[in-house]
């Protein structure tokens, strides 16, 4: 007859699904840069201290480091977003204590081409057995609320039209 093994862990940790990676782009996907700190230049890193309850969810949030002109409150508004997977704990109703740093960054202010909102209409004389080959640009810039790939460079797509 074997023993039964018992687990070397009395209290099993909370852990967000898909790991550290998921954890740090889902904060950044859905942390919103307050306008006052837009307007006010801040930057800086903010500390948050939050509780994990046995249902693994976020029911309360400290800053315990903060940078003020409301990001802080945001910072405390995504992680109350956050759901965490918890293990069975022998019965009990365990609340964990957990504690994350955000970091705020300054948007790069980033130029929108406008574009007009009727179509072009080109008059272009066109003679039989004549062709004209018409040609231009458009430049896409990315969403700037979209985190890392706001600093990528605006996508270019160029069209060719001939008329014969």
């Amino acid at each position: 007859m074997s023993k039964e093994r018992r687990d070397k862990h009395f209290i099993k940790q909370p852990v967000y699904p898909g790991g550290g990676k998921a954890l740090t782009d889902f904060i950044y996907q859905h942390l919103q840069y307050p306008s006052t700190a837009v307007e006010a230049g801040v930057e800086g890193v903010v500390l948050v201290e939050f509780d994990i309850d046995y249902k693994g969810r976020v029911v309360a949030t400290r800053v315990v480091q903060g940078i003020g002109h409301g990001c802080d409150e945001e910072a405390c508004r995504v992680v109350k977003l956050l759901q965490y997977e918890v293990g069975k704990n022998r019965g009990m109703n365990v609340v964990f204590h957990q504690k994350a740093k955000i970091q705020f960054k300054k948007p790069v202010p980033v130029p929108i081409a406008v574009l007009p909102d009727a179509p072009i209409t080109i008059q272009l004389p066109v003679g039989e057995g004549q062709q004209i080959q018409y040609q231009y640009s458009v430049a896409v810039q990315p969403d700037p609320n979209q985190g890392e790939t706001a600093a990528a460079q605006p996508q270019v797509f160029t069209y060719t039209i001939t008329i014969q």
